[in-house]
């Protein structure tokens, strides 16, 4: 394993590379813990042990393909689940409701079987394109003219008489 982190150095193109072959020099010649090597070369104790691992990969002859670390790992349903706990809201805003986010908080609470916080729901919502629609600046039933009239036959309460 020495041999292979000292070829490791030796070809290393990149600091990531240096730092793996120090990963396992570093330790093995000075008896050092993951701590402070980490500390020595400027990463995190699990980002070691990582870099430890690789070189114990390529010793043993294991290739794999770098995962991905993005996505959502923390996620209480999948998209899918998500799509088909929305469904009947849907199909309630679509023959003209409005979607008031507490009941839909509380069914939520209710399908997870724990409690979750508000945001959430706003994010789930989001997700699958939902936005806040508010309403416009002016009501949709105004009478311009009557606004008109009422500006310019009105007193000024401000001007002084």
């Amino acid at each position: 394993m020495e041999r292979v982190a000292q070829q490791q150095i030796q070809e290393a193109k990149t600091a990531r590379e240096l730092r793996t072959g120090l990963s396992v020099l570093i330790p093995k010649k000075c008896g050092c813990s993951n701590a402070l090597v980490g500390e020595l070369l400027g990463v995190g104790i699990a980002t070691v042990v990582r870099m430890q691992r690789e070189i114990r990969e390529q010793v043993a002859g294991i290739t794999k393909q770098k995962e991905s670390w993005g996505g959502r790992r923390r996620q209480l349903m999948t998209f899918v689940e998500e799509q088909a706990f929305l469904e009947p809201w849907i199909a309630a805003s679509e023959s003209g409701g409005v979607l008031i986010v507490p009941p839909l908080h509380k069914a939520l609470e209710q399908r997870l079987g724990r409690t979750v916080h508000p945001s959430t729901v706003y994010r789930l919502l989001a997700r699958h394109g939902w936005r806040k629609v508010e309403p416009d600046t002016c009501h949709p039933k105004r009478d311009v003219e009557a606004q008109d009239t009422f500006k310019k036959t009105s007193h000024k309460q401000w001007q002084k008489r």
